[in-house]
């Protein structure tokens, strides 16, 4: 199957999606309260939804194979976002960010980093196009970060220190001391500055690049196709602040995310490996054959290990409150 997508096909999509970045602004812009969990529920629904039917979308135009890796991509970009919610969680309280001010600041730090991770996306196909060796580089980062995930601790985890970008932004705008509302700039006489939202808005937008160092050599791993991998990318970013406000509170419940989270990128990291290696034409180390792992193999093992994680935390918590009730 041809992995090409019309021009007409790639604009259609440029512009479903603005459409729906758009609506979201205008459903921002009128809200005069904090998200509650309800407004937060539905809007996570609906974005599923939609990716939902892009993914039939895709397997009635291009078949299973496309639609099949849309949803193993969109289901492992959305778990791995998740951990970037901790992050998210970390910043917000470390600057202290307005109840009102949350939503837009995760808005126009996801858009930022949509644009920005678009950019690591064409890099890495085009990179991949030219050395099929790149996989190599690809599946042994990605088997380091789950091994590093995998022993971080919970200190180092909520640790957030400013990277050099977002002190770079602190030197270069004109600072507002406070904030106001949820406002991006405010008048102090004749000079109009920027609030310190603009700084919060960059340590998202940077945090979510540096997560995608990791989600991106992941969803290579399940596909080369740029058109799965950008829509997959864009669906999970964009149902990804509404879960903030949904699970926030829950995630501290989620003990063992790292470890499924690592498992999983140690699954596709070998996954690239084996790949790599059969497109050296080597089929076997000694006398082990190496595997051909596809898409269903991959789909149900990502979605088996992101139940066991669940569950398994959930077990823990409730095992922990009852010795403490006890």
């Amino acid at each position: 199957m041809s992995t090409s997508v019309s021009l007409a096909a790639w604009i259609a999509t440029g512009v479903g999606f603005l459409v729906i970045v758009v609506l979201d602004l205008a459903v921002i812009a009128r809200r005069k309260s904090a998200v509650t969990i309800r407004q937060a529920t539905l809007w996570v629904v609906v974005y599923v939804s939609l990716a939902a039917v892009f993914a039939l979308v895709l397997f009635l135009w291009r078949g299973g194979q496309s639609g099949g890796e849309f949803v193993a991509g969109y289901i492992t970009e959305y778990s791995l976002s998740v951990d970037n919610l901790f992050v998210f969680v970390i910043i917000m309280s470390r600057f202290a960010v307005p109840a009102l001010a949350v939503d837009k600041v995760l808005y126009i730090g996801i858009v930022l980093s949509m644009l920005l991770r678009a950019v690591f996306i064409a890099a890495g196909a085009a990179a991949i196009a030219a050395a099929s060796w790149v996989f190599y580089i690809f599946g042994a980062f990605l088997v380091y970060t789950a091994i590093r995930l995998a022993f971080e601790s919970a200190e180092e985890e909520a640790e957030y220190q400013e990277n050099m970008a977002v002190r770079l932004v602190r030197k270069v705008l004109p600072l507002a001391p406070d904030y106001s509302g949820a406002s991006l700039t405010v008048h102090e006489g004749r000079r109009r500055l920027f609030t310190p939202l603009v700084v919060v808005i960059a340590a998202i937008g940077i945090a979510n690049v540096v997560f995608a160092l990791d989600s991106i050599p992941a969803i290579f791993g399940l596909t080369s196709d740029p058109y799965v991998i950008i829509t997959a990318n864009a669906f999970a970013l964009m149902g990804l602040r509404q879960l903030y406000f949904l699970i926030g509170g829950l995630l501290e419940r989620l003990i063992f995310l790292n470890v499924g989270l690592s498992v999983i990128l140690a699954f596709i990291g070998v996954k690239l490996l084996i790949e790599a290696l059969h497109g050296s034409h080597v089929d076997k180390i000694g006398p082990i054959p190496l595997p051909h792992i596809g898409i269903v193999t991959s789909l149900c093992f990502i979605l088996g290990v992101l139940l066991v994680t669940v569950v398994a935390s959930l077990s823990k918590q409730r095992r922990d409150l009852r010795r403490s009730e006890g």
